[in-house]
């Protein structure tokens, strides 16, 4: 079994001032437990606090970026259910428990979001849920044009996610909509001409454009570069993000606690019944609706 060491690889190209980190998960697509993103936010912790690097470039292992948490195990990101003393406790984790640990888990994003350093994304293969939204938080994004993206989790919990100030803000209103309301599955190439990523092009030119991204962008003065960083923050802040840092984790945890009706497909539920795999299948044939001729 892996280790979370082994799941998030980080390099340094002092000469060009250059931390690389890649999620390593690719039996799963590289999609992350809550272990794995401690371990990124701890890769991230040692480039902030590095005065000779100036970027970040963060890429997924064998071509894929990431399809985000992982979901074999849906209610274990908040942790273990039962309990070595008193009795035993409920299926789901209470209301308390989801605004703790969401709380926590909107901050790696924030952190993200608000980083130092350039940050440059390498976005091939598959970028959803989780993954999808530290691809649009990247200062610098390079996007295969095959490459699929959205939040299909909406499938799951319904569109009140949290980010939803970022969504808006990034994809805009229409897009938004559409793909927190729909929990539809897209190819970044259908929306190369809106500009949400800062260079779409051919999947086997994203690794070297993503690099030269980097470097460039690594040449700039590091403590001009903090500066104008904070300065975006504060322009987002009071322009697109007002409430974000609170709405994100209290949007989650109460939408993590959905009642479904008959009729509705509930992920959870089904998965326990019937196995993962068989439980993805299900899904997207509930979800299916042909196009009409």
């Amino acid at each position: 079994m892996t280790t979370a060491d082994d799941r998030v690889l980080f390099e340094v190209d002092r000469d060009k001032r250059i931390a690389t980190i890649t999620l390593n998960n690719p039996a799963q697509r590289n999609s992350y437990d809550a272990t794995m993103r401690d371990a990124l936010a701890r890769r991230l912790d040692v480039v902030a606090e590095d005065d000779d690097l100036t970027v970040v470039l963060l890429r997924g292992a064998e071509g894929v970026f990431s399809t985000g948490a992982d979901m074999n195990n849906a209610y274990g990101w908040y942790g273990d259910k039962s309990k070595q003393d008193g009795p035993p406790a409920k299926s789901r984790p209470s209301q308390r428990r989801r605004l703790t640990v969401d709380r926590k888990s909107f901050g790696f994003y924030h952190n993200l979001m608000g980083f130092p350093k350039v940050t440059v994304g390498e976005i091939s293969g598959f970028a959803l849920g989780g993954g999808f939204e530290m691809a649009l938080m990247m200062d610098i994004s390079v996007i295969g044009r095959d490459t699929r993206i959205g939040m299909p989790a909406t499938r799951f919990l319904g569109p009140a996610l949290g980010s939803l100030h970022m969504f808006f803000h990034r994809l805009g209103p229409v897009l938004a909509r559409r793909l927190l309301l729909t929990g539809d599955i897209i190819e970044a190439g259908e929306i190369e001409h809106l500009g949400v990523f800062t260079e779409t092009c051919a999947p086997g030119r994203v690794a070297a454009r993503a690099d030269y991204w980097a470097q460039k962008t690594a040449k700039m003065p590091a403590d001009g570069v903090v500066i104008a960083k904070e300065a975006f923050r504060l322009v987002e802040q009071s322009q697109a993000y007002q409430g974000e840092e609170v709405a994100s984790y209290l949007f989650h945890a109460y939408g993590t606690n959905l009642q479904f009706a008959p009729g509705e497909f509930n992920f959870v539920k089904t998965r326990a019944q019937h196995g993962t795999k068989e439980a993805f299948r299900l899904r997207d044939e509930h979800f299916h609706v042909p196009e009409p001729e």
